[in-house]
């Protein structure tokens, strides 16, 4: 199935398929689609695991927003920095608002599952405020929104190629999926199984931080990827990260996929960016696990 959205993906276009184009735009935009789309589910199950919570993902603890952040931080001190250095800062400024995230929740006696996301989506709408307050302040509000919302309109040789840095960080996730599976466990249990539970917490929030750096970045936000994917792939296959990671990867790339196809097809030849579509979906299902999980009241 992956094969075949992304064979419709090269396909799909307004100009006509020739060599050129295929190479310079669609093929670009295919693999951005792949490699994003694989990270950002990936980036939601280890958060899933190492805050031992299933509503939790990037979009709703605070962590694009602190990129985003980020990137207006160093767009105002460093106009002229270099790519590199804009993704060193977001990814920076990722890692302090999940931590800020994991403080807030470990000070609050949270007793039930589904508060943990709404304290993350709170946390997550001041640092956006405060992030569109500074944009509007010094005339960026047009280039945060460009960061802000995933699309993949934009992508063409040259410009996408940064994302293949999230590929070697989804393998470096699957090397340690055994420890993050133990360190979803608890502090405790991790300990007396000989694993240090702070260091590969630290590893799995080093690589949610740079992941989101390296997508916002590129191409934008794609929110709810990482809370859809690993709660489909863990009723599928359980809480086991290394076999559940693969399928984590492969849902995830096909999930947008489909999404950018269909945000091509609804308005064609106009185009629809792929992080409205996914919201719109991802939102449904984060009402609809809410619901479920909600408690009957007689």
């Amino acid at each position: 199935m992956l094969l075949l959205l992304a064979a419709v993906s090269m396909s799909v276009g307004v100009a006509h398929a020739s060599w050129e184009v295929v190479l310079v735009s669609r093929l670009p935009r295919t693999v951005s689609l792949v490699l994003a789309g694989a990270a950002l589910a990936v980036c939601g199950l280890l958060m899933q695991l190492l805050v031992r919570n299933r509503f939790v993902e990037p979009s709703t603890v605070g962590t694009t927003e602190a990129a985003g952040l980020g990137l207006v931080a160093i767009t105002l001190l460093a106009p002229g920095a270099p790519l590199m250095a804009k993704m060193g800062t977001a990814a920076l400024f990722a890692l302090v608002g999940t931590w800020l995230f994991l403080r807030v929740v470990r000070l609050m006696p949270v007793r039930e599952t589904i508060l943990v996301p709404l304290i993350g989506l709170m946390l997550g709408g001041v640092i956006g405020a405060f992030t569109t307050f500074l944009a509007f302040h010094n005339d960026l509000l047009q280039t945060l929104n460009s960061w802000m919302t995933g699309d993949f309109s934009g992508v063409l040789r040259g410009r996408y190629e940064l994302l293949w840095l999230v590929a070697a960080l989804v393998v470096v996730a699957f090397l340690a999926a055994d420890r993050f599976t133990v360190a979803g466990m608890g502090e405790t249990f991790s300990t007396n199984a000989g694993i240090n539970h702070r260091a590969v917490l630290a590893i799995g929030l080093s690589i949610v931080s740079l992941v989101s750096a390296v997508v916002v970045v590129t191409v934008g936000v794609i929110p709810f990827l990482g809370l859809v994917v690993p709660n489909v792939v863990s009723a599928m296959v359980g809480d086991n990260a290394r076999r559940g990671l693969p399928w984590v990867a492969v849902l995830g790339s096909g999930l947008v996929l489909a999404c950018d196809i269909l945000g091509r097809l609804i308005r064609y030849p106009y185009e629809i960016p792929v992080g409205t579509v996914m919201g719109v979906l991802g939102a449904a299902f984060f009402l609809f696990l809410l619901l479920r999980k909600a408690p009957r009241v007689d």
